[in-house]
């Protein structure tokens, strides 16, 4: 998100289409050059929606026909929104853009059904940050990745299962839930996060996996893995002769994990080692929460953890 002033009625709010795709990587392309630039331009055409009613809408901001910014709405529950890929080109900045593209998201996920909108931004990015309280939004939680390494011959002190009652049963009563707000890497979107439910429990505990740690005084953590993908990654040999060579790397992620102590995180840990090695993965990653116990718990128990925490603010839209 970049930060704006009060909305300029010239400004225009249209679907963005395939054919926007130049205009769009033209003023995406220079953001965040310092880490890697920006991920629009990469994946545009696979992350636009094909037509109308899908539970997507990607909006283009056009100042006198000149794309000036975008965002895309997803409807993640029947009533929960998300909003994601909100830039705003250079030269249109301070002119009212970012305002007129929520006002439009918000509309639309309304009339949707949504009652609640939610966005992840970067710590580090202050600018989105102001931006999205300044439209509304209000602070929810933060979390980390920890990101353990694929081991199909990891163990930990306890036992853990796949049960899913037991690992519903975890999460209701934890206090990863209490600070995520009930939140979880959404299965159906990348990078977005929707209240985890116990329909969605059992359900991937037939379609990918769910762990539930066990110790002597009872439940004690809880996982769920959230998808796998297959990530192009540069080959930085520098004793390979060919240029721009890529290589593919595949990442298992697990939407959520919450345990009760560093022995239980280490019991969790090396299940979704297991897990993850099973998947033929090289990486994972794990939502955990942004607590000092859970982050410093994190690499005790041997997993290594992202650099930065991210931010989820969210919007009542219930009176929109």
């Amino acid at each position: 998100m970049s930060s704006d002033s009060d909305a300029d009625p010239t400004i225009e709010i249209r679907r963005a289409t395939h054919d926007d795709y130049e205009a769009v990587a033209d003023f995406t392309g220079d953001i965040w050059p310092e880490r890697g630039g920006d991920y629009i331009p990469r994946i545009y055409h696979d992350w636009l929606e094909d037509e109308p009613g899908q539970g997507t809408k990607t909006f283009l901001a056009e100042i006198d026909g000149e794309a000036a910014g975008i965002v895309q709405g997803v409807l993640l529950s029947p009533d929960e929104a998300w909003f994601q890929g909100m830039r705003v080109a250079a030269d249109y900045r301070r002119q009212g853009v970012s305002h007129r593209l929520n006002e439009a998201t918000f509309e639309w996920a309304r009339e949707q059904g949504a009652t609640v909108g939610r966005v992840m931004v970067f710590s580090w990015n202050a600018a989105s940050l102001g931006a999205a309280r300044a439209s509304g939004f209000e602070p929810l939680t933060e979390f980390r990745f920890a990101h353990p390494d694929p081991d199909p011959d990891a163990e930990g002190p306890h036992a853990v299962s796949s049960d899913p009652a037991a690992a519903w049963r975890y999460w209701t009563h934890s206090d990863a839930r209490s600070h995520l707000a009930g939140l979880g890497l959404a299965p159906e979107e990348s990078w977005a996060v929707r209240e985890l439910t116990r329909d969605d429990v059992e359900r991937l505990a037939y379609e990918t996996a769910v762990f539930a740690v066990e110790n002597d005084d009872g439940l004690a953590g809880t996982a769920y893995r959230s998808r796998t993908y297959d990530r192009e990654v540069e080959d930085d040999d520098p004793d390979d002769s060919s240029a721009d060579q890529t290589t593919t790397e595949t990442w298992a992620e697990y939407g959520v994990g919450a345990w009760a102590d560093a022995d239980a995180a280490r019991s969790l840990f090396a299940a979704i080692a297991r897990d993850a090695a099973d998947c033929g993965a090289d990486e994972t990653r794990v939502l955990i929460p942004e607590t000092p116990r859970h982050v410093s718990d994190a690499p005790y128990a041997g997993a290594g953890i992202s650099d930065e925490p991210d931010f989820v603010l969210g919007i009542d839209l219930s009176g929109y």
